[in-house]
C-alpha cells in the first residue's frame, strides 16, 4: 500500500486534471475532504474485557448529492486511506452519473479475531458514534472489506433505534428482507465483468484464447472470475490473503469458491455432485501472481499492489482494477509507457455503487425491483459510461484512466460552474 494513499490519489488527480485543462476551481474543490469524523469506539468482549478501536467516516464532496460510500473493518484502516477512498468514490459517482457525492468509513480492526457477537457490538458502536454524521439525505453507508449485508442490517437497526424512525434508505447492501436490492451482493464483480466484455467487443477478442489472473478472491474478485470462466475466458490464477494458486490449463472457479467456503482454504479442485477432487496446481505468492504472463490481470484485493518498484515486471497487456487504487500514480507512468491498457477502478468497480443507488431509489419509492430489472439497468449504466470513455480514448489520445477521469471531472465542473466560478463573477462585476 502507498505510504500516504491520499497524497498518491491527489497526485494522480492533479496530473490528469492539468492534462485535461480542468479549471483550478474544480481541482481546488477536490483537493481536500469536506470533513472527516474520527472516533475511538469501545465494545465489551466476550471475555468481559473492553476493547477500543479507531473509527473513521469521511465526507469528501457532496456537489452532486448526498455522500455515499462503504464501511470497512480492516487493520490497515486509517484516516489517509478513508479519505482517499472517499475521493475515489466522489469521482466514481460523477463518472457513472449517479447523483451521489463520495464518502467512506472504517474501523481499524482485525475482524477475523472477533466473534460474531463482538462484530455485532462493534457494528452498533460504530453507528452510535456516527449517527449524527450519516442519514438517507446526508451520507449513506454500504458494505466494504470485511463487512456484509448482515452487518448493514445491524447498523440499520441501530440507526433506527437512535432516530426512532424506520429509515431503510439510510444504508444500502442490506438483507433483502430489510429493503436490500437483488443483485447488490454480486454487483461489483458483475460490473467489472461487463467492462471486460465491452473491451472484448471493441478489440474482437477470442475469449477462449484469453488468460486471466485474479488477485483477490473476495466478493468482487470471485464473482468476476466466475463470470469470466462462464463466458469462455481461461482463468489460470486466483489468490486470497494467504497466497495464490495457478494452473496453466485453467481453474474451475465455482469449485474453488465451494471449497473455500467450506474449508477456508484456496485449493484448485473440480467438483462433480458432492465429490471434489484436487487438480494439479502451483502455489504462488500474491506478488508472483501479479507478474504472471497472462492477457488480463484483475487486481481485486487492496490498494497499492502495483508500484514503481514492480510495474516493469507486469506482463499483462490489460489490467482491470476491481480493488480501489491498486496501481500507484508512479506505476501508472511506467504502465502507460508499456502501452498497458488499464480499466480504472472508478469504472471497473462502479457496479457496487450503481446498484446501491438502485437500492436507495427502491427504498425511497417503497418498491422492490426484479433481479432482471437490476441487471438490465446495471448493464446500461456500465456500458453507457464505457462507451463515452472509449470514445474519448479513441479520439482524444487519452488512456482509459484519463478518459474516465475526464467524464467525472466534467460533471463535477458543471456543478461548480452552476454555483458560479471566479471567471463568472469577474465577468459580471
Amino acid at each position: 500500500m502507498a505510504e500516504n494513499i491520499l497524497a498518491d490519489a491527489l497526485t494522480r488527480l492533479a496530473t490528469i486534471a492539468n492534462q485535461l485543462n480542468i479549471s483550478k476551481d474544480t481541482l481546488q474543490a477536490l483537493s481536500q475532504p469536506l470533513c472527516t469524523l474520527t472516533c475511538y469506539v469501545s465494545i465489551r468482549k466476550d471475555n468481559g474485557k473492553t476493547a477500543y478501536f479507531n473509527a473513521y467516516r469521511c465526507h469528501y464532496n457532496n456537489l452532486l448529492g448526498p455522500t455515499k460510500g462503504g464501511i470497512r473493518f480492516h487493520l490497515d484502516v486509517d484516516q489517509s486511506e478513508v479519505e482517499a477512498l472517499a475521493l475515489w468514490m466522489t469521482l466514481k459517482c460523477a463518472a457513472v452519473n449517479v447523483p451521489f457525492g463520495g464518502a467512506k468509513g472504517g474501523v481499524a480492526v482485525d475482524a477475523k479475531s472477533l466473534s460474531a457477537l463482538e462484530i455485532e457490538r462493534l457494528s452498533r458502536a460504530y453507528v452510535r458514534a456516527m449517527a449524527d454524521f450519516i442519514g438517507p439525505d446526508t451520507d449513506i453507508p454500504a458494505p466494504d472489506m470485511y463487512t456484509n449485508e448482515r452487518i448493514m442490517g445491524w447498523m440499520m437497526d441501530e440507526y433506527q433505534t437512535i432516530t426512532r424512525c424506520k429509515s431503510p434508505s439510510a444504508f444500502t447492501g442490506k438483507p433483502l428482507i430489510f429493503g436490500g436490492s437483488s443483485g447488490r451482493d454480486t454487483a461489483t464483480g458483475t460490473g467489472a465483468f461487463l467492462c471486460i466484455e465491452a473491451l472484448a467487443s471493441k478489440l474482437d477478442w477470442q475469449r477462449n484464447k484469453k488468460t486471466v489472473a485474479v488477485q483477490g478472491f473476495g466478493n468482487g474478485g470471485a464473482q468476476c472470475a466466475k463470470l469470466l470462466q462462464q463466458a469462455g475466458y481461461k482463468v489460470v490464477a486466483v489468490s486470497d490473503s494467504q497466497g495464490a494458486i495457478y494452473a496453466e490449463g485453467g481453474l474451475d472457479i465455482k469449485s474453488i469458491e465451494f471449497k473455500k467456503l467450506h474449508s477456508k482454504q484456496l485449493q484448485a479442485v473440480y467438483c462433480e455432485g458432492s465429490v471434489c477432487e484436487l487438480i494439479e496446481h502451483t502455489k504462488l505468492s500474491n506478488q508472483a501472481l501479479l507478474e504472471l504472463d497472462v492477457d488480463i490481470l484483475v487486481p481485486a484485493a487492496i490498494a497499492g499492489v502495483i508500484t514503481q518498484s514492480n510495474a516493469a515486471q507486469i506482463k499483462a497487456k490489460t489490467i482491470v482494477e476491481i480493488a480501489n487504487g491498486p496501481i500507484s500514480a508512479k506505476a501508472d507512468v511506467i504502465l502507460k509507457a508499456k502501452n498497458t491498457l488499464v480499466i480504472p477502478d472508478i469504472l471497473a468497480n462502479a457496479g457496487g455503487v450503481i446498484v446501491s443507488y438502485f437500492e436507495w431509489c427502491q427504498n425511497r419509492q417503497g418498491m422492490q425491483w426484479s433481479e432482471d430489472k437490476v441487471a438490465k439497468k446495471l448493464s446500461e449504466y456500465i456500458h453507457n459510461t464505457f462507451e463515452k470513455a472509449w470514445s474519448l480514448h479513441a479520439d482524444g489520445n487519452l488512456d482509459m484512466r484519463e478518459a474516465v477521469y475526464a467524464l467525472a471531472l466534467k460533471n463535477l465542473s458543471l456543478a461548480i460552474e452552476a454555483h458560479g466560478t471566479h471567471d463568472y463573477f469577474s465577468a459580471n462585476s
